[in-house]
């Protein structure tokens, strides 16, 4: 246990709590480093640590969390430091959150509840929030009953008993309903998503997902790719609206490459759930970029936190190249190389031009850019052009002349008519 010193006018004074239950292994150091990473997460939601605690127990106390003992501890630390604010590194009950507030007689919150909080503060599209609100609701359901403790105190009292209890009953249906009415919304955007990915499989555009873990530089490596200048900054969750830019791999090889939101160990499961219509498209990519913070002597982990994740959501068997970023950063430390690795520094450029080639070698479809003399009474074929080719000219003249960039499905259906950048006398795949 040990506190900090701060200006006393500091709000959101937190101290953050933690349970070690490898205490007798080597992963000792585990506990301390996510209490670290707490740490980081409570700065980013506008806080301040102002000490710690952690208890070394095999397993949790039912009640307590840390044990009576160790409570009594924190509670000694938290009035010594003017704290007002407990937040622990695991998630506690709703039970355990009862009990320690009024223990401790500060708020009481665990990780998932701080990271709920970050991102309601950076939730910026209607669809970020519409997410971010029905995993709140979620977690909020099954705690109501500690914020009615108050009228649970009074029970038996003339005037009190019905009342209460018919007020946190309203409050729940209240809460279901919301929910109810916000999953309606997200299917709806789940919807609407499923019509643009069918537009693009029909146009045969491929897609590419950037994942990784919070501050990896997924921000940084799409502003360098596409110039999309989006916030890039070096705090946690940065950004959470996905973000979706065109990448012209080659004069023939164009891909749609969207920012995810960041991952996180211990990701709270009602956040994955209500950004499943997000994050679903990474199911439907045609590759994805895990993009590895290099310079962090956890990345192994976090690369861990992020491949369960992918399965979790359904895309594990989607191709990926893992793209270890922040070599600037390195002194010659040894990294992993060899196919699908590729290591790069998305703030200075380096490394940058091999990812690009990997791509196009990756998403290369054998399109080619060709010029087309089609008849007018063949009027029908510049539609089909339009919906499923990349048309960049037309010109009305003895024909429709067109040009423009062709996969090898829409050359076999105008082979007929190309006069100039591809010879129908071979396969496409041949050239």
């Amino acid at each position: 246990m040990f506190e900090k010193t701060f200006d006393r006018t500091t709000i959101n004074r937190a101290v953050l709590a933690g349970l070690n239950a490898n205490c007798l292994s080597r992963e000792d150091n585990a506990t301390e480093e996510s209490l670290e990473e707490l740490e980081a997460l409570l700065e980013t939601a506008g806080g301040v640590c102002v000490g710690t605690v952690l208890q070394n127990k095999s397993t949790p106390d039912p009640r307590t969390f840390l044990g009576e003992g160790k409570v009594e501890e924190l509670k000694q630390l938290c009035q010594g430091v003017e704290a007002d604010l407990v937040i622990f590194d695991n998630d506690l009950s709703p039970s355990q959150q009862r009990s320690l507030t009024e223990a401790l007689g500060v708020q009481v919150l665990d990780r998932s509840a701080l990271i709920l909080d970050i991102f309601a503060q950076r939730a910026r599209t209607s669809e970020g929030r519409l997410q971010v609100e029905l995993a709140q609701y979620k977690y909020l359901l099954p705690r109501l009953t500690s914020m009615w403790k108050h009228l649970e105190r009074q029970e038996g009292a003339i005037g009190t008993r019905g009342p209460g209890e018919t007020q946190l009953e309203t409050d729940r249906r209240l809460i279901r309903g919301k929910i109810t009415k916000l999953e309606g919304e997200l299917r709806e955007v789940r919807r609407i998503r499923a019509t643009q990915r069918s537009r693009r499989e029909k146009n045969e555009v491929p897609v590419v997902a950037i994942v990784g873990y919070t501050n990896a530089g997924k921000s940084t490596l799409l502003n360098h790719l596409t110039g999309a200048d989006i916030p890039a900054n070096n705090r946690l969750f940065d950004t959470l609206d996905t973000t979706t830019r065109t990448l012209e791999l080659s004069d023939t090889c164009t891909a749609l490459i969207s920012d995810t939101v960041g991952f996180i160990s211990k990701l709270p499961h009602q956040l994955v759930e209500a950004f499943k219509a997000t994050l679903e498209e990474l199911e439907y990519a045609d590759l994805l970029l895990h993009v590895i913070d290099a310079s962090n002597p956890q990345w192994r982990e976090q690369a861990e936190v992020v491949e369960r994740l992918i399965t979790e959501l359904g895309a594990w068997e989607t191709p990926r190249i893992d793209v270890f970023n922040k070599v600037d950063l390195l002194n010659g430390d040894i990294l992993p190389h060899g196919e699908g690795i590729v290591t790069l520094s998305a703030r200075t450029g380096e490394g940058v031009d091999k990812l690009l080639k990997m791509l196009g070698d990756r998403l290369d479809q054998g399109a080619h850019r060709v010029k087309l003399a089609i008849p007018y009474d063949q009027g029908g074929l510049v539609d089909m052009l339009y919906r499923e080719a990349k048309v960049e000219k037309v010109d009305y003249g003895e024909a429709i002349e067109v040009e423009a960039i062709c996969t090898p499905k829409v050359l076999g259906q105008v082979r007929g008519y190309v006069t100039e950048g591809w010879s129908p006398t071979r396969e496409p795949w041949e050239d």
